[in-house]
């Protein structure tokens, strides 16, 4: 067993879409940085950022209803989804300029245009669908959404989803044809290809064990090789802790005081597919539904068009599930681990406040696959068992922590965690993830190398034309960055003027 020192720049741990972003990002605005990535699985993006562990819908709040919400008086408040959408841009921008620059090629291989829809049935609902349609519309970041509650129409949109419906509630969808299908793994893997060949080290079956703060300041981490057991120590100035439901841990191991008091809800998915070519031809389009009564934001029915190793493939889904394991390859005992005596009373209290979420995991888990079918058929009535696999996907792990609305909230969404001092950072949460590095990332290189951002500023504009600007106060911009994305990546269905 050796006890190798090295000293870097910057640390990443954890080879997925975060780090991947975050590395190329600091690749381009400081070249001469040596950067060491630590992943503990054989390659890149093979958990939360794998294909087959994520949505892959490119959230741009085009067609998910739980980023609209219905007001008291009856109105919908489109801001959460001006702002989800604002950052997906920030993304596209971002892979149009490394695409352009031959940084990373073939976009098709991770994005193609895709028709976003949302579908409702029961008159309060199409109500609701309608007033959210009318809001969004008029915003220049929704232009050619379309709505509609005719039967015949929906049948040319979905025939698949409209196909034996005999039921006469009535159903409205809209569609925006703007939309994306996002592959993450692929993405990741095209950008870690990219840092390598920029001499970024990468190592694969190499798991951070413990990371700890030195006298100069600098942390230390202790690095094992899990082909021969080989520990190593190596030294950093910035560590970003991007290791999934894995970063949660190895925070609290940092010891840093803004980790305290902060927990984490592991849940678990199932989605159904279908790869039958005959099935799969007649529906093109990622269509969101309604989340149940009592279900997390993440449990909302989706039936997706997804590009997958260059073969077009259905997924429905997420059934929601439960286990303690923090990662799809994680311990048993994650989650009795995580639990300290700095966040015992907020999991605590989060336990007491979400036994409904409990319980409705519980169902979840206990379905079989024949109820998995019934609720497919909601979706797809003519759907037959023998057509559709179970597929496990990724863990996710939602934050919990004391907020101005009581100890022990559980968060549904993404958060960044960093020390006073910007030297580590760690990012924990869930959806909408993915689809946002680039502005997650773009947050941490704030808040972590304040001293640097005047310098870097004119290179971040060059890479993201919006970036430091609302596109709402920049409406030219919008058409702008519409257009030229489009081009560069390929999104051809997106070429119509938006203004």
């Amino acid at each position: 067993m050796s006890d190798r020192q090295t000293k870097t720049d910057v640390i990443l741990i954890g080879a997925g879409i975060m780090s991947a972003t975050l590395g190329t990002l600091l690749k381009e605005l400081a070249p001469d940085w040596e950067i060491t990535v630590f992943e503990k699985l054989p390659s890149a993006g093979e958990e939360s950022s794998n294909e087959w562990n994520n949505a892959g819908t490119g959230h741009a709040a085009l067609c998910e209803l739980n980023y609209t919400v219905e007001k008291s008086d009856g109105s919908i408040d489109i801001s959460k989804a001006i702002k989800i959408n604002e950052q997906f841009q920030v993304s596209k921008q971002f892979w149009s300029y490394l695409v352009s620059s031959n940084l990373i090629r073939n976009p098709h291989e991770f994005i193609m245009p895709l028709p976003h829809m949302s579908l409702v049935q029961g008159e309060k609902n199409v109500e609701f669908l309608n007033k959210r349609f009318k809001a969004l519309s008029t915003n220049l970041l929704f232009k050619g959404m379309e709505f509609s509650d005719d039967p015949a129409k929906l049948k040319e949109w979905i025939p698949l989803i409209m196909n034996g419906r005999t039921s006469n509630e009535p159903i409205a969808a809209t569609k925006i044809d703007s939309g994306t299908d996002v592959n993450f793994g692929a993405l990741t893997r095209l950008l870690l290809s990219h840092l390598e060949n920029k001499g970024v080290d990468i190592h694969y079956k190499h798991s951070v064990d413990d990371i700890k703060r030195t006298g100069d300041g600098s942390w230390e981490l202790k690095v094992r090789n899990t082909t021969n057991g080989a520990v190593e120590r190596h030294n950093a100035k910035f560590v970003f802790i991007g290791g999934g439901g894995g970063s949660l841990h190895l925070l609290q191991k940092s010891g840093i005081p803004e980790g305290k008091r902060i927990g984490g809800f592991p849940v678990s998915g199932l989605f159904m597919v279908c790869t039958n070519p005959d099935i799969v031809e007649q529906h093109h389009a990622k269509v969101y539904g309604k989340a149940p009564v009592g279900a997390p934001p993440m449990s909302v029915p989706h039936l997706d068009t997804r590009y997958i190793d260059n073969k077009k493939s259905l997924l429905f889904g997420p059934f929601a599930g439960f286990s303690p394991k923090f990662l799809k390859t994680g311990s048993m005992f994650d989650l009795i681990t995580s639990v300290k005596p700095h966040n015992l009373v907020t999991m605590l209290a989060a336990g007491a406040k979400n036994i409904p979420l409990t319980k409705y995991l519980i169902q979840q888990v206990m379905l079989s696959k024949e109820k998995r079918m019934e609720d497919l058929r909601d979706f797809v009535p003519d759907a037959k068992s023998e057509d559709w696999d179970l597929v496990v996907a990724g863990q996710r792990v939602q934050v919990i922590k004391d907020t101005a609305d009581g100890r022990g909230t559980l968060q549904f969404g993404t958060e960044v965690i960093s020390a006073a001092d910007g030297s580590i950072a760690a990012l924990l949460g869930a959806s909408p993830g993915a689809s946002t590095a680039v502005h997650v990332m773009l947050e941490v290189i704030k808040k972590c190398f304040p001293q640097h951002l005047e310098a870097w500023e004119p290179k971040i504009k060059i890479m993201i034309p919006s970036y430091g600007v609302s596109l709402l106060d920049h409406p030219e911009l919008i058409d702008d960055i519409h257009h030229s994305t489009a081009r560069t990546l390929g999104l051809h269905s997106e070429l119509q003027p938006v203004m």
